[in-house]
């Protein structure tokens, strides 16, 4: 098994129309593949395929009740909590736990010497599984509303993950935040796509500091070849990093995706650019095997 992200700075470069497609692309040529959407605030992948609902897992936290009868109001919760979940007013005896701030490390229940506080679950989201022509082979992160971070769904997902066999591709959420850490992470290698804006480049910048901080291996494509100059190109080229490949900006293209259609289907030459930027990665990385 390998794992390839699909990742970018910024939102809206292109980032799932390579991952669907290279999904669709791959599973045409019968090669084992899954495809897991962790853009878990929107997640749209599963608008691409005739898929089947297999089954939800749901994705719940622990988070603390306190008892206020057993409660000595001593404070050593409140103190404890990194993320200021716990509202606390000595003078008034009043405490609560505010969930939606809860990150449920549970250092709150260790602070408690009075056995004032257990925990019950609460659900944070919930992970799809779908199969796609009758194969499991698409997993979807998707948060609650109101959720403060979606990381512990990703994380769900990209597990669900680890029984299938073949290639994993990691549609990861935009930005170099927590949810992009948590999808890279785990991944072999990552394909950044960007677009020859200003805005495109320079979170192209950021996500490659990021990738070089933590160690992982990445190329780039740059989607919407030509609306815009040379300057993204020409600063790989001069820091010696792959250019994976480019896809021009055409209105064909854009239409196709607008309406929820896999341009690899109808473009054979796309469908086989797209084959190969995986084979290389797959050489490149020492599993020539799949």
């Amino acid at each position: 098994m390998i794992k390839i992200a699909i990742a970018s700075g910024k939102g809206g470069t292109g980032k799932t129309l390579v991952a669907t497609n290279i999904f669709h692309t791959l599973v045409k040529k019968e090669i084992d593949t899954v495809l897991v959407d962790c853009d878990a605030e929107a997640p749209n992948a599963v608008a691409f395929f005739n898929t089947n609902l297999n089954r939800a897992v749901e994705v719940t936290q622990l988070v603390p009740v306190i008892d206020t009868n057993a409660c000595t109001f001593c404070g050593k919760c409140h103190e404890y909590c990194n993320y200021n979940a716990i509202f606390f007013l000595p003078p008034m005896k009043i405490i609560n736990v505010m969930e939606d701030l809860c990150h449920g490390c549970g250092a709150c229940s260790i602070a408690c010497k009075d056995e004032a506080i257990t925990e019950k679950p609460v659900s944070l989201g919930v992970v799809n599984l779908y199969s796609n022509n009758g194969k499991p082979s698409l997993v979807e992160a998707r948060m609650n509303i109101g959720v403060m971070s979606p990381v512990p769904v990703i994380k769900a997902a990209i597990k669900q993950s680890i029984d299938m066999t073949g290639i994993v591709i990691l549609d990861s959420p935009p930005g170099t935040s927590c949810p992009f850490i948590q999808t890279v992470a785990s991944a072999d290698y990552v394909i950044l796509v960007t677009e020859p804006t200003p805005f495109g480049f320079s979170d192209l910048q950021q996500s490659i500091e990021t990738l070089k901080k933590i160690n992982k291996p990445f190329g780039v494509i740059i989607n919407r070849a030509g609306i815009g100059n040379n300057t993204v190109r020409d600063w790989l080229q001069e820091n010696n990093i792959s250019l994976l490949m480019e896809i021009p900006f055409k209105n064909e293209i854009a239409r196709r995706y607008s309406i929820g259609e896999l341009v690899s289907a109808e473009d054979l030459f796309f469908a086989e650019q797209l084959n190969t930027v995986v084979e290389n990665i797959i050489t490149q990385n020492g599993n020539s095997g799949h």
